[in-house]
């Protein structure tokens, strides 16, 4: 029997019963281990690149979950969007309509959630999802 799991303050939590997608929590603990074992240093964790932390600063959504590394600043959620006639760097995701606009076109996206600490730079990708592959059925492709 699944049990059900306590989600992130984030716009994709309707996104517990899609198919395709994937969740990186045990990577995530892992990876806290490690560093609070002294294994992996705090450079190597909190090396975020400038362009999301830009828009972790600007656009990021507030989670209640403090920074694992530096507990000094709550952690925001980001999503991009990468696929077809998509910039190569992907697309970042405002809003929940946005996602569903994904979820709708017939070309398949990968969506990813981050996580970003403003303060220390930390990240790490908490879900990966997949949109679209809707495809027109054949009687509503004729109606139009």
């Amino acid at each position: 029997m699944a049990r059900k799991t306590e989600s992130t303050d984030t716009d994709e939590s309707h996104a517990e019963n899609s198919v395709g997608e994937i969740d990186h929590r045990l990577t995530r603990r892992a990876l806290i281990n490690n560093f609070r074992r002294g294994e992996v240093s705090r450079d190597t964790l909190c090396d975020a690149h400038p362009e999301l932390l830009r828009v972790a600063r600007n656009f990021g959504r507030s989670t209640r979950v403090k920074c694992p590394i530096c507990v000094n600043d709550q952690l925001v959620t980001v999503s991009y969007v990468f696929g077809p006639r998509l910039p190569s760097h992907g697309r970042f995701i405002a809003t929940r309509a946005e996602v569903e606009e994904f979820d709708f076109r017939p070309e398949r996206f990968t969506a990813y959630l981050i996580e970003v600490c403003r303060s220390c730079s930390w990240h790490h990708l908490l879900k990966t999802r997949v949109l679209g592959g809707h495809r027109k059925s054949r009687k509503s492709a004729a109606s139009q």
